[in-house]
């Protein structure tokens, strides 16, 4: 299964870094491959170097403007004209999505996969992975949004919860009947 996994790249204190080293080591030791940002900083470098060392497959997708960021030894690295394209890419080269925990890029990617989920564009499987509870404002605001009708499909086909890395791994195995 190819695993896109939208994360940040920000040096993070162990709270965060040990959980993305635990779901890293499973895509890695189940012989799955991680398409993600490209960066060797932060987050994004905790999470390759976990896959890496593993066994996993390394699928990069940088941005020209971060390029100088981007990870030597991948086993492929694209270079993207811009955001947009980064984001078109990370999905067309993945099976499946998990939202790690980030900032504003993080959430952009988040929406744009649940908008494009919401209108039927795809159907590949999205778990939110909610470390250290950093995402229980977010589903606390998709759940409203489901109550109150601004989503026209239940929350339940648009994306998944997990608290720890494991229970991400196995909604997307189950999702996709790799299990």
């Amino acid at each position: 299964m190819r695993i896109c996994v939208f994360l940040s790249a920000a040096e993070l204190d162990d709270r965060y870094t040990r959980p993305a080293r635990e779901f890293a080591e499973l895509i890695g030791k189940a012989g799955h491959t991680l398409v993600w940002g490209g960066s060797n900083v932060g987050l994004m470098k905790v999470v390759a170097d976990g896959v890496q060392e593993a066994g996993g497959r390394l699928v990069g997708v940088s941005v020209g403007f971060l390029a100088n960021r981007a990870r030597p030894g991948a086993d492929e690295m694209v270079i993207a004209h811009d955001l947009a394209e980064r984001k078109r890419l990370l999905l067309e080269k993945a099976d499946a999505v998990v939202i790690m925990v980030g900032g504003t890029g993080t959430l952009d990617e988040a929406t744009e996969i649940l908008e494009l989920k919401k209108h039927g564009r795809t159907d590949k499987p999205v778990v939110l992975l909610n470390t250290a509870g950093f995402y229980d404002g977010l589903k606390e605001q998709f759940r409203r949004m489901e109550e109150e009708g601004f989503l026209p499909r239940p929350l339940a086909e648009l994306i998944g919860f997990a608290e720890e890395p494991a229970a991400a791994l196995a909604y997307l195995e189950e999702h996709l009947g790799t299990a």
